[in-house]
């Protein structure tokens, strides 16, 4: 009788729990996005959209130098913006005529649909469509990129390498840290979990917040050169406008198609004859020292290995360093 009444009153307790977890549970998932810092809503508010497939697409448009021919377009990485760029966006504008940068379908500013099949292979589509849109198709292009979009460059240099119509005319690659060999990636455990997930992955999504994603991404980055407060704030305010910690989960299926697609893209950066560079932070953990080097075996290729402190976001951590090892390359040709 005793036992019996114990199990009630657990039942008891265990439904008023539930009761007040449910209405807490309710608002915490209706949380409203971060309010955009300054820097932040200047950086949307100098920006751009276009439209690709009725999605709309967020991107900069800066012109330099005056008189120069050059161009260069800007490939963030996942899972954050084309704002990763800005400490290095001023100096760019004083070598090259034109800067380009966009947020990636699913990131940033640009729409973030779901559900929805996002691939790399689309994502170097908008890039064409943009440079289509700016009137640029017919002009050679300096690739600059970082992480995911270092797979979204070598989308674009296979394709460029199959001299298809209307396709990217490169003139130069600069690559930085990402997973370009699938072998050599070592993703984050949280990445694991939501690129493979399953039914779990919705949950996850939706239960992300500040606390989860500071804590996930900030290992990334070096022991000296850790984003502020406010800046990953900046950071998680890109991710959760429109919503777009609703579709990380879809997102990290470039993992995957890495893998899949690794003869594809591997090749396209083995048998090109246009000039390709590497700018390294070799504290990364996600593509460690030294057996992201060690497979860095291409022809025409070279390598900037920045201060050992410096980890997976270089243009962030050391953007004076970045910015030399790059202009050193560009004038290298």
């Amino acid at each position: 009788m005793v036992r019996r009444d114990r199990l009630r009153r657990m039942r008891e307790w265990w439904v008023q729990v539930g009761l007040l977890a449910v209405p807490l549970l309710a608002a915490y998932l209706h949380i409203p996005p971060p309010q955009l810092s300054p820097a932040l809503h200047s950086w949307k508010s100098s920006g751009k959209f276009f439209t690709y497939k009725g999605l709309r697409i967020f991107y900069q448009d800066s012109v330099g130098v005056v008189g120069s021919p050059e161009i260069v377009v800007l490939l963030h990485g996942f899972p954050t913006s084309s704002y990763d760029w800005y400490k290095i966006w001023e100096g760019l504008t004083l070598r090259f005529h034109r800067v380009i940068a966009l947020d990636f379908l699913g990131f940033g500013f640009s729409d973030k649909p779901r559900p929805h099949h996002y691939s790399i292979f689309e994502q170097a589509s908008i890039v064409e469509a943009l440079l289509r849109h700016l009137g640029l198709q017919n002009r050679r292009i300096n690739l600059l990129s970082h992480d995911y979009g270092d797979t979204v460059a070598q989308e674009l240099l296979y394709r460029y390498k199959q001299n298809r119509s209307g396709r990217l005319t490169i003139k130069s690659l600069c690559l930085s840290n990402g997973g370009i060999f699938p072998e050599t990636h070592r993703p984050l455990l949280l990445q694991k979990l939501l690129k493979d997930g399953g039914v779990l992955s919705p949950i996850l999504t939706r239960l992300m917040n500040f606390f989860v994603f500071s804590r996930g991404l900030t290992p990334v980055f070096g022991p000296y050169t850790r984003p502020s407060e406010s800046e990953l704030w900046d950071m998680w305010a890109g991710i959760r406008n429109n919503d777009g910690n609703l579709v990380i989960d879809s997102l990290l299926q470039y993992i995957n198609q890495r893998k899949k697609f690794r003869r594809r893209w591997v090749g396209a950066l083995a048998s090109v004859t246009i000039p390709i560079h590497f700018i390294y932070g070799p504290l990364d953990p996600v593509n460690p020292y030294p057996e992201f080097l060690e497979l860095k075996t291409l022809p025409r290729s070279t390598v900037s290995i920045l201060d050992d402190h410096i980890s997976h976001y270089p243009q962030l951590e050391d953007p004076m360093g970045f910015l030399n090892a790059y202009m050193g390359f560009i004038n290298s040709f």
